[in-house]
């Protein structure tokens, strides 16, 4: 019997432990051309994209098993990478959706022959519990729906089976492309509903462990720490049938497993693997790396500036100093990045976001600031960062780590296990975070509204508040006065700048390593698989 036979036979079967994996990803090496396997370090800690404290390799089930009202066209980057454009939006759910001449209302039409998973049809009081939910569930989720102005249920009017209208509370840009980012998905509300109780109106605890989508896949098994399947849903009609059957996605720790079974053909998809690791597959030869970077995304090292002694300027200007740059894009990353620092203007004359801050290392000019803040002979602290992307972060935390300790900063390492990450981020308790942040929508006061915006608290690992900061944020906003948004923008990255409660470091790639006989990879915000354009030839 061959290792196709065996799979069919049913003979193989999924074990936990290193003795257990090995024979499993071996047989994977002989499935059919319709079947794809992802190798990841970790994968989704729910189901429930909505529900709270979803990690983010969460994101990639539900973008595939769940659709949106809309999605975002396609564009090719200059290395010939498809990507999507989020200057143009294209129908999901929505078939067609128009405007109020006054501004102040959408109304979309739903596909008349969508279907959920379970057959059952898609209607618009299924898009309306669904946005009621997102707005109401707390968490992260209403944040990001009040990044687009919908911020209540009254907002959302199923207005018969098949029209479903949104009421502006004011005229936002970026309403219409937050309806096409990962939080405002449709789910089928007879069955969530089904599985909800007095204490719990959202089935927050059953659609974490289940899906209700009508997505291009459904979950066939999802086994939390080891391995998640999804198989093709034939009903789908929102797009082209991919041509994927089945997904199987297994989390394996080791990087050195996941690159061995990478290029010995037993997996078909990687992406997660160190830096240096990436950095030697695109010039192997024998899988294909492709490396984006990372729209509106920035790598930085966070000072908590309610904490002592980060709460002081000078302290603040003297670890920006302090930073070994130069070692961090070549050790940390191996140039896998594009550096956001050493900028010699001073005064920001460009509307963009991510652009290099002004400093760079100068231990010398750290060590003067640290003796003018009474600090001369250093502090003690600590560095978080999630333990999920140690092979990512560990090495510039090192990094950092050592360069501190030149100026008598002793930092001990907080290696913070990913199921507790967006916790712990969210109780500000860190005195310094190495952590990341991608804005879905590529503009920079969408990125500022989620990370320096004082009235926001997740993200806001800085624990930063500065009204003038909000305010500018706010105009450039809702602004449709070109300059008053330039001067805006210019406004607050010269403040954060000059402030320093966040030292940005690098805009990362994001890379994804690929057997040469896969096609279809489109790079996307959420920086997950899109499993519905992936083939192999």
């Amino acid at each position: 019997m061959n290792r196709r036979e065996l799979l069919k036979s049913g003979a193989v079967t999924v074990t936990t432990g290193m003795f257990g994996l090995w024979p499993t990803i071996r047989a994977y090496a002989g499935t059919p051309v319709d079947t794809l396997v992802v190798v990841t370090e970790y994968g989704p800690n729910s189901l429930d994209i909505q529900g709270l404290g979803a990690n983010q390799p969460t994101h990639g089930p539900s973008w595939n098993v769940y659709d949106r009202l809309l999605s975002y066209g396609t564009k090719t980057l200059p290395d010939g990478t498809a990507s999507y454009d989020y200057k143009s939006l294209t129908p999901e759910l929505a078939e067609s959706w128009e405007v109020a001449e006054d501004g102040m209302s959408a109304t979309f039409k739903l596909r008349p022959n969508a279907v959920f998973h379970d057959g059952s049809p898609v209607t618009a009081a299924d898009v309306k519990w669904s946005f009621d939910r997102a707005v109401q569930i707390g968490g992260f989720s209403p944040i990001q729906m009040g990044a687009g102005s919908m911020e209540k249920p009254e907002q959302f009017e199923a207005v018969d089976d098949h029209t479903f209208r949104i009421h502006f509370i004011r005229k936002d840009k970026l309403t219409l492309p937050d309806l096409a980012v990962n939080i405002p998905v449709v789910m089928n509300s007879k069955l969530a509903k089904a599985h909800a109780t007095d204490k719990d109106p959202w089935a927050q605890e059953w659609l974490e462990r289940n899906e209700a989508g009508s997505g291009a896949f459904k979950v066939e098994s999802w086994n939390p720490g080891q391995e998640l399947i999804l198989t093709r849903f034939d009903g789908w009609t929102q797009g082209k049938l991919p041509a994927l059957k089945r997904v199987i996605v297994r989390e394996i720790p080791a990087a050195g497993t996941r690159r061995s079974l990478l290029e010995k053909g037993d997996a078909d998809v990687s992406y997660g693997l160190p830096p240096k690791d990436f950095a030697e597959l695109a010039v192997g030869g024998k899988v294909k790396v492709v490396g984006v970077p990372v729209e509106n995304a920035l790598v930085y090292l966070d000072m908590n500036v309610k904490i002592p002694p980060f709460d002081k300027p000078e302290v603040r200007k003297a670890i920006a100093y302090a930073i070994p740059y130069d070692a961090i894009m070549k050790v940390g990353i191996y140039g896998r990045g594009l550096p956001m620092f050493g900028s010699s203007e001073s005064k920001i004359t460009k509307p963009v976001w991510p652009q290099p801050s002004p400093y760079h290392t100068d231990l010398d000019k750290a060590r003067s600031l640290l003796a003018a803040a009474g600090l001369k002979d250093g502090f003690e602290t600590s560095l978080g960062f999630d333990l999920g992307q140690s092979t990512i972060r560990e090495p510039s935390a090192l990094l950092i780590q050592e360069s501190l300790g030149k100026l008598g900063i002793k930092v001990t390492l907080n290696k913070v296990p990913p199921a507790n990450w967006m916790t712990a981020m969210d109780k500000k308790t860190m005195p310094l975070t190495l952590t990341s942040f991608q804005a879905w929508l590529n503009y920079p006061e969408y990125f500022f509204y989620w990370t320096y915006d004082g009235r926001n608290t997740v993200f806001n690992t800085m624990n930063y508040q500065n009204p003038a900061v909000d305010k500018l944020i706010e105009t450039a906003r809702f602004t449709t006065d070109p300059e008053e948004y330039n001067k805006a923008v210019c406004g607050f990255v010269q403040i954060v700048f000059d402030e320093v409660p966040r030292i940005p470091l690098f805009q990362y790639y994001l890379d994804v390593s690929f057997q040469p006989n896969v096609k279809g990879y489109k790079y996307w915000f959420h920086t997950q698989l899109d499993y519905r354009t992936l083939a192999k030839g």
